[in-house]
């Protein structure tokens, strides 16, 4: 059975580094895309709720991090997030290439924009 997580923090805590910093700098990416959100522990995995809902899951894999549900974005932004999709609303960064978290952020940011208020 998977560890039952206390908490973001503890989440992050089961990695090994370099993968625990990079995983801290996704948080910090899509907390600064969804201003006024928490993150907290939802199926296992962080998940980044705004006013209550989730906005964002990501999740640590032994070669990638996850961020799930990302919907299709702006005509702009799907063309620089399309070759991180694997599938219809999954998108992967693979630790041993360069994250880009500023992308990390605008998705983020799209994705908060479009939540009803």
């Amino acid at each position: 059975m998977a560890k039952a997580f206390l908490d973001v923090e503890d989440y992050l805590a089961s990695f090994d580094e370099p993968v625990q910093s990079l995983l801290r700098q996704v948080r910090d990416a899509v907390l600064a895309g969804m201003p006024d959100s928490t993150a907290k522990i939802r199926y296992g995995m962080p998940a980044v709720m705004l006013e209550g809902r989730y906005g964002l899951h990501f999740a640590g894999w032994k070669s990638h991090v996850g961020l799930y549900p990302v919907p299709e974005l702006s005509e702009d932004l799907e063309q620089q997030v399309t070759p991180y999709r694997s599938t219809k609303d999954t998108v992967k960064f693979r630790y041993a290439q360069p994250i880009p978290f500023d992308l990390i952020e605008r998705l983020a940011r799209e994705i908060a924009e479009r939540r009803p208020h």
